[in-house]
């Protein structure tokens, strides 16, 4: 009975912990999800980071002044990117914001109806219809622009803090990772542990390689097509879509409403400009991306697809984001847990792994600056 109690106990006090943790979780999920915005952010300014630390000719054993290099860098080549190619991008920018409220007004009331009914031929009884139907669902579109209203002033903090944050993680990586594997693992298990957070640890960058390739196409596509079309400011607008494709659905949304706006108010092919997005939205979301994260993440295209419907109907926005690395993470975490229980080697362990990325994640979990080594 004694040893029954004890088990009893014991079982107890697990189920306690676990939903304590999984309370602290829930309570504190937009933190945690700021935080792994904040480490993603972190492993695409890495890069330019090491490019920097490792042709510079001070400061080579430092990170921190690198990392500043860093950040001056990318806001002066975005601020050029737009400066040149487009001079009057940010008058037309301010000019298509203070618009928006007016069109998502004549969206509501139907009065948006005439307009497509001129520019796309349709005849009174079509264009009665479509105003109609939008007349029909106006409380829906009120709600759905109060909704990204909200969205938009949360992302724009999130976009403040996130850049913040990162900066820790590029300055203290190795140490901060260190830390972490002495406070979850014991003497026996702590080499075990630094190379499951080795192949986490690359993962990690080919993620971040698929969202950089997704994001250079999707510079490609709509500079090509707003070039086509006769857009102005094409170029810029194209950069600024490669930009926002890596902000979860929203980034995609504002891209092409700005894109959109633009050609209105330009007076260019804006219809076909949004056809043409459609179609390319949809080719991102069920072949490309799919595809491509499916080739960096040892991850089925089907498999990816299913994983970022299920992340959007259980975590929304953030839930489409994140449930494609927390699957990869899941799926490191239980192949290392297998290939320890069987004693087969792990994919860190494997000859595939190219050599270069084998050293930065040696370096990395072993708590050691590369630049240091030198």
């Amino acid at each position: 009975m004694e040893l029954l109690d004890r088990r009893t106990a014991s079982s107890l006090l697990t189920l306690l912990v676990v939903a304590l943790v999984l309370a602290i979780v829930y309570i504190a999920r937009t933190v945690i999800v700021i935080f792994a915005f904040s480490i993603l952010f972190a492993y695409l300014i890495d890069p330019i980071v090491r490019f920097l630390q490792r042709h510079s000719l001070f400061f080579k054993n430092l990170r921190g002044p690198h990392v500043v290099e860093a950040y001056l860098a990318v806001l002066i080549f975005v601020v050029l990117v737009f400066r040149v190619l487009s001079p009057q991008f940010h008058k037309n920018t301010l000019q298509f914001l203070s618009a928006i409220p007016a069109v998502a007004e004549r969206v509501s009331t139907g009065e948006i109806a005439n307009d497509l009914g001129n520019n796309l031929g349709l005849s009174d009884a079509q264009a009665t219809r479509t105003k109609t139907f939008l007349q029909q669902h106006r409380s829906s579109i009120e709600t759905l622009v109060q909704d990204i209203e909200r969205f938009a002033s949360t992302a724009v903090a999130g976009i403040l803090v996130i850049p913040i944050l990162a900066v820790f993680f590029l300055s203290d990586a190795e140490s901060l990772v260190e830390q972490c594997i002495h406070l979850v693992s014991r003497e026996a298990t702590y080499e075990a542990t630094r190379s499951l957070v080795g192949e986490l640890h690359l993962m990690l960058q080919h993620y971040i390689r698929a969202k950089v390739t997704l994001a250079g196409l999707s510079l490609l596509y709509c500079s090509t097509a707003t070039l086509a079309l006769g857009f102005p400011n094409a170029l810029a607008l194209g950069v600024l879509a490669g930009i926002l494709e890596f902000i979860p659905v929203a980034g995609w949304m504002i891209a092409a409403a700005t894109i959109v706006g633009a050609g209105a108010l330009a007076h260019s092919h804006w219809i076909w400009m949004l056809a043409l997005l459609c179609v390319w939205r949809m080719l991102m979301d069920y072949w490309i991306a799919p595809r491509v994260m499916g080739h960096e993440l040892e991850i089925h295209p089907l498999l990816a697809i299913f994983t970022v419907m299920v992340g959007g109907a259980v975590g929304g926005i953030v839930g489409i984001y994140l449930s494609v690395p927390l699957v990869a993470t899941l799926r490191v975490v239980w192949r290392n847990f297998i290939s320890r229980a069987t004693g087969t080697a792990t994919v860190f362990d494997s000859p595939k792994l190219a050599a270069a990325e084998r050293a930065k994640a040696l370096d990395l979990v072993k708590g050691r600056n590369e630049f240091c080594a030198k």
